[in-house]
């Protein structure tokens, strides 16, 4: 295992894997001649048949997971190091073993103080959500921001996307611009005005959340 690691990392870190395979080699499994060097050795191949899919869709979970805390906090400007309960709704038998094997590295990675997963019909607080699957992710908001700075700062946020909303529409209602425009040029308005919706319904959302706070 560790000479096929060198000779993964030799690209990256060729005098320190060199002289390390220079006395590993020796000791493996490897056919070595004095005088070998890792820079005239294959690369190592991927072989299929020892990937466990089970593994790395368990994995996939867990980043997903992670990422969704992650996007909470930065849309609702909470600071990375602060720690946070979260409330899991709708859990599968699938979703409890794997919050079970990963929960040290979710903890950890996204920074959580408690997990609690809500029985079936349970209540939750006004919280913001992910959803990884079916199973939603929960952070209540209640004492995490101040609620009425919060929402001036989205309320500024989203009276820009209004104009910016305006705006595209505009030029996409002006007969002479799509007349005379290319269709590129009107295809990523287009997108930009699909774009800023999207935000502005995002934020919507948002402030509907932290003014039931």
């Amino acid at each position: 295992m560790l000479e096929s690691l060198l000779r993964l990392l030799h690209p990256l870190m060729p005098f320190i894997t060199e002289t390390i395979w220079e006395r590993v080699a020796p000791l493996s499994a490897l056919d070595f001649n004095a005088g070998d060097s890792i820079m005239v050795q294959p690369f190592p191949a991927v072989d299929a048949a020892k990937q466990d899919e089970q593994v790395l869709a368990d994995i996939e979970w867990v980043k997903r997971f992670i990422v969704g805390i992650r996007n909470i906090r930065g849309e609702m400007d909470i600071a990375p190091s602060k720690p946070l309960p979260a409330l899991l709704r709708n859990v599968s038998s699938e979703d409890e073993r794997r919050l079970g094997i990963s929960r040290t590295f979710i903890d950890r990675l996204a920074r959580l103080e408690s997990t609690t997963v809500l029985k079936e019909g349970e209540e939750a607080p006004a919280s913001a959500a992910a959803v990884v699957g079916e199973m939603e992710i929960l952070i209540p908001m209640a004492g995490l921001i101040d609620k009425e700075a919060e929402l001036a700062r989205i309320a500024k946020a989203m009276g820009k996307l209004e104009q910016d909303v305006a705006r595209f529409k505009g030029k996409l209602s002006n007969e002479k611009f799509v007349s005379n425009a290319p269709q590129a040029v009107i295809e990523k308005e287009k997108a930009k005005l699909a774009d800023s919706e999207s935000q502005l319904a995002k934020l919507k959302a948002q402030h509907e959340t932290i003014a039931a706070l």
